[in-house]
């Protein structure tokens, strides 16, 4: 199966997405669209070639996760005058339930880690943070790819260093 990752535009057919997750299926089917209008994401649908039918996404948006919470040894060398550093917010990823089984997810999470790269090289961020994973499977997904909890916290993060050494 031959897939493209593109931004989300009003030709793509989300109305039978289901992931197995009513927040994440809902939020693609109503409401992406929306966030997409007023700038407070970019989503990244996956479909096939020649298909229009939304397989899975991913949203991206500017992010700032306060100096503090961050690990010591990540922070120690940036200057003080920081309180907030800059990221990008992985907010959702979530893959059709027709789709699983097929490395399709790993796909679009190194998708949006690359993509996140080339716009850190744009404008500056130290890491990609997940929103609160959504459960202990999505936990697990994350955690096999390098991401690790902020201290203190339920959000998970990977530097853009990192996803660098990774390529």
């Amino acid at each position: 199966m031959k897939v493209k990752v593109q931004l989300l535009n009003k030709s793509h057919n989300k109305s039978g997405f289901e992931c197995g997750k009513p927040l994440l299926d809902n939020y693609i089917r109503t409401q992406a669209s929306q966030d997409v209008k007023r700038d407070l994401s970019a989503c990244y649908v996956m479909t096939e070639d020649e298909s229009n039918l939304v397989l899975g996404y991913y949203t991206l948006s500017g992010n700032s996760i306060e100096r503090l919470s961050f690990p010591e040894d990540m922070i120690v060398k940036l200057p003080p005058s920081y309180s907030d550093l800059p990221t990008i917010l992985l907010g959702r990823l979530a893959l059709d339930k027709k789709m699983h089984g097929k490395k399709l997810g790993e796909y679009l999470l190194i998708n949006a880690l690359n993509k996140c790269v080339e716009v850190s090289q744009t404008i500056g961020a130290i890491a990609v943070v997940v929103v609160d994973p959504i459960d202990k499977q999505a936990e697990d997904f994350y955690s096999s790819y390098g991401f690790i909890f902020l201290p203190g916290s339920k959000k998970m993060f990977i530097s853009i260093k990192t996803i660098e050494d990774s390529n």
